[in-house]
């Protein structure tokens, strides 16, 4: 017989090393099927570290996936961190993306010094307001958020879908279901001349450290993570739980709202119906990888980021599809949550005759 018994609190050092682990086996367990498709490991392995590292360009287009990798990453931190299952980062970030073109496009005719902060605004208010729906759901009426928010994606990718068929259609796309294009002064700025990579990136890192500082140096902070480790003891002891919920609701979706600002604002330029691959998704496994740490989530969303650029780069190299980087990333989402079970439980396996009189 089986059985669980809790651990002491795992160490600092613990702690990092356990995401580490968990990706260098996924990477060991890929090579499996790699092997099989006929591949050189080191090669195919030399290659994605190439496609992700090789030259500045390759370096520049990964840092340019990590962006809304990490903001999509905080999101989901953030709302973990209170025991509040965000599932919605995809449906939060196309809500982003989908107001910052409404106000980018002409609406308003102003500098970029009020353009900018104007868009990023509206966008990050946007995904919070996608989110309070389903936090509303949850502290009023006891709905699952999980279940509120993965289908909310699906209902608000449709609704982008529409918007780009009809009244925000550009009508010099030539039929493609596109907005019209961010005026200039709406534009994130280039980081580097001719490179991707954008303003973005900025934004996210000073949101990873504001988060870290929320959670770690303000009551709020305090608040979120006793609600997270027992809400109902954090409701005696006189903390605000739903007010709780409702701010983690609101902060959670307007980070993920900022991704998909920085995805028109920054990268394209424009809104199409497949602007994201999945990086609300894939925000998920980053703020797993990083243990809900915010500081981790910019290393966890780097890792993600190069795996998912390297194996593009891999795949035109070898002709082996880039879905190798899926794989990748679903086994470091594996290799994390089994490794957090060893972590937090030691297993003792015991005779079924004392395991009866340990029942006694």
């Amino acid at each position: 017989m089986i059985r669980f018994e809790p651990r002491e609190p795992a160490s600092l050092s613990r702690l990092v090393l356990v995401p580490v682990a968990a990706a260098l086996v996924a990477l060991a367990l890929a090579a499996i099927p790699m092997a099989f498709a006929g591949l050189n490991i080191f090669k195919a392995y030399g290659l994605m570290a190439t496609g992700a590292f090789g030259s500045l360009f390759a370096f520049t287009e990964m840092l340019t996936r990590a962006t809304p990798l990490i903001l999509t990453g905080l999101a989901a931190a953030l709302a973990f961190r209170a025991k509040l299952w965000n599932i919605g980062a995809e449906g939060q970030l196309y809500a982003g993306a989908l107001a910052a073109v409404a106000v980018g496009t002409g609406v308003i005719d102003a500098p970029s010094f009020v353009l900018i902060p104007l868009v990023v605004f509206c966008g990050a208010l946007a995904g919070g307001l996608v989110m309070l729906g389903p936090t509303l759901l949850k502290t009023r009426l006891g709905v699952d958020e999980v279940v509120t928010t993965l289908l909310l994606n699906f209902v608000i990718l449709l609704f982008v879908q529409m918007m780009l068929e009809g009244p925000m259609k550009d009508p010099m796309g030539m039929g493609w279901p596109q907005s019209e294009p961010m005026l200039d002064a709406a534009a994130l700025p280039k980081l580097m001349a001719r490179m991707r990579i954008h303003g973005g990136l900025i934004i996210a890192l000073v949101a990873a450290l504001g988060v870290y500082l929320l959670l770690k140096r303000t009551v709020w902070g305090f608040e979120i993570r006793a609600v997270g480790e027992n809400a109902n003891a954090a409701r005696h002891a006189g903390i605000p739980v739903t007010a709780t919920f409702i701010r983690v609701g609101l902060i959670s979706g307007a980070l993920a709202g900022l991704a998909g600002v920085g995805e028109v604002a920054g990268l394209k330029g424009y809104l199409t119906a497949d602007l994201s691959p999945g990086f609300g998704y894939s925000g998920i496994v980053v703020a797993m990888l990083a243990g809900l740490n915010p500081i981790g989530v910019v290393v966890a969303a780097l890792f993600i980021a190069s795996i998912f650029v390297g194996a593009d780069s891999m795949s035109r190299a070898t002709g082996v599809s880039n879905y190798l980087a899926d794989l990748i990333v679903a086994m470091s989402l594996i290799s994390v949550l089994v490794s957090g079970l060893f972590l937090r439980f030691r297993i003792r396996f015991v005779g079924q005759r004392h395991a009866e009189g340990a029942a006694k």
